[in-house]
C-alpha cells in the first residue's frame, strides 16, 4: 500500500498542495523554510494520531483557523483535519464505506513511518541495536544469552586465576631430589635403629674381648689350658652376630630433616600438580561452554530472518559483513537504513527521508534501485534552488515539477 496522492491545506507551511507521486521516488525540492519538512511530516501526521500530534505542537499554518491531509492509499483514504479545538481522523474505503475505530486500522499498517534510513547512521549502537532487534523475530533472548555467557566467562575467568595461582605455587617449589621416600621418616625410629645397633656392637666388642684375654691366658697359664681351651670352644660356638654399619645409620640420622622436608615439598607437588589438573579442565570446559554458547547465537542469528542479508549483532551493536556498523562505507550504512526503513513499514510501503540534500547521485540511484526492488514509495526532501530535481515548493505550494528522469536521477 502506497500513496497514490497526498493533499494538504494550511497544515505547517502549506498553503495548498496536491501531490500525485510517479515512480518509485518522490523528492520534494525547494529553498529553505518553504514548507517542504511540511510536506512529509504531513504524511506521519496524518497516519500517525498521537505520535505524529507530539511531533508537532502547531500543526495549523499562521493565520488560519483549520488545517487537513488526505492521503489516497489506494485501498484507502485517510483524512486528517485539525481545528483549535483538536483533530478528527476519518478511514473510507474505496467505496466510501468508513472504519468506526480508524486510528486502530492505521495502527495496524503504519509500522514506524517515523523512522528515517540516514538518521539510523547518525545513533549510537545502542540504539541501532535495538531498533534491529524490534524488527528481527529471534528464537532466544539477546539479553538472557548474553548473560549466560558472562556468566560462564566471569567463571572461566575465576577458574583461570587458579590455575595462574597453582602454577606459580608448582613453580616456587625447589627441584625434586633423586631419590625421595613417599612418606617422612621418624627421627625417633632411626635413633631406636642406632641404639640397638650400637648395643649389639658392644656385646660383639665385649665377645671378642673375652675371646683375647682367653686366648692370651692360653699361653700364660699352662696349668689350666684344657679348661680354657674348653672355654675358648665354648665361646667359639656362640653366634657372633655380622657387624652393623653404625657410620650409615648416623648419617641417615642427620640428614632426616632435609629427606623430611624433601617429601614434604613433594607431597605438595602432587598436590597442587592434581589441582593443577582439575582446574585446567575446569577452564576447558568454560572454554568449551563459551564457544557453544557463541555457536547456539551464531546458529540463531543465521537462521533468523534479517531486513538485509549480512545484518547482523553481537552484545556491542550492529554488524554488516561481519565489521561494527559505524566502520561501514557511507553507501553501506544507507544500504542498510534503508532496509530497516523497509522492515518497520511492511503495509504502508512509503519511507520519508527528511535530509536528502546529504545524497550524492550514487546514493539516490542506490535508493530508487532498492525501492523498485521491494516496491517501496520514498518520498525525500532536498534544498535545491534550481527547481530542476523533483517537486518544488514555494511558499507553500506546489511551484513546478522536473522532468521525471531527473527526478529518478
Amino acid at each position: 500500500m502506497k500513496i497514490v496522492k497526498l493533499t494538504a491545506e494550511n497544515y505547517k507551511r502549506l498553503k495548498a498542495v496536491e501531490i500525485s507521486p510517479d515512480g518509485t521516488s518522490v523528492v520534494i525540492a525547494g529553498r529553505n523554510a518553504q514548507g517542504k519538512s511540511s510536506v512529509l511530516d504531513a504524511i506521519w501526521a496524518a497516519l500517525a494520531g498521537g505520535a505524529g500530534a507530539k511531533e508537532t505542537s502547531r500543526p495549523i499554518r499562521d493565520g488560519e483557523t483549520k488545517a487537513s491531509v488526505v492521503l489516497d492509499l489506494g485501498d484507502l483514504i485517510v483524512t486528517r483535519r485539525w481545528t483549535g479545538s483538536g483533530t478528527t481522523l476519518e478511514v473510507a474505503a474505496q467505496d466510501g464505506a468508513r472504519y468506526p475505530s480508524p486510528q486502530t486500522i492505521l495502527d495496524g499498517l503504519i509500522g514506524r513511518l517515523s523512522f528515517d534510513p540516514l538518521a539510523f547512521a547518525e545513533q549510537d549502537a545502542k540504539h541501532q541495536l535495538q531498533m534491529l532487534l524490534d524488527v528481527v523475530e529471534l528464537p532466544f533472548d539477546p539479553a538472557e544469552l548474553d548473560a549466560r555467557r558472562r556468566g560462564v566467562f566471569e567463571k572461566r575467568t575465576d577458574v583461570n586465576r587458579e590455575v595462574k595461582r597453582l602454577e606459580a605455587q608448582l613453580s616456587s617449589l625447589p627441584p625434586s631430589l633423586s631419590e625421595v621416600p613417599e612418606e617422612e621418616v621418624s627421627a625417633f625410629a632411626i635413633a631406636e635403629e642406632l641404639r640397638q645397633a650400637e648395643e649389639t656392637n658392644r656385646q660383639r666388642d665385649d665377645q671378642v674381648a673375652a675371646l683375647h684375654s682367653i686366648e692370651n691366658r692360653i699361653y700364660e697359664v699352662k696349668a689350666q689350658l684344657a679348661e680354657l681351651e674348653a672355654q675358648q670352644a665354648a665361646a667359639i660356638a656362640k653366634d657372633i652376630p655380622d657387624p652393623v654399619d653404625v657410620e650409615t645409620l648416623r648419617a641417615k640420622l642427620a640428614t632426616v630433616d632435609a629427606t623430611n622436608a624433601a617429601v614434604r615439598v613433594e607431597q605438595e607437588r602432587k598436590k597442587l600438580a592434581i589441582e593443577l589438573e582439575i582446574q585446567q579442565k575446569l577452564s576447558a570446559r568454560g572454554t568449551k561452554e563459551l564457544a557453544a554458547i557463541d555457536q547456539e547465537k551464531a546458529d540463531a542469528i543465521a537462521a533468523a530472518k534479517m531486513p538485509l542479508e549480512g545484518l547482523s549483532f553481537d552484545e556491542d551493536g550492529v554488524l554488516y559483513q561481519g565489521v561494527p556498523f559505524s566502520q561501514a562505507s557511507s553507501a553501506e550504512r544507507l544500504r542498510v537504513g534503508i532496509a530497516m526503513a523497509m522492515a518497520l513499514n511492511p503495509k504502508i510501503r512509503v519511507i520519508r527521508i527528511t535530509d536528502g540534500s546529504l545524497l550524492d547521485t550514487e546514493n539516490l540511484a542506490l535508493i530508487e534501485e532498492m525501492a523498485g526492488e521491494h516496491d517501496f514509495q520514498i518520498w525525500i526532501e532536498r534544498v535545491d534552488e534550481s527547481g530542476s530535481i523533483g517537486i518544488t515548493i514555494e511558499d507553500g505550494q506546489v511551484a513546478g515539477v522536473a522532468e521525471p528522469e531527473i527526478v529518478a536521477a
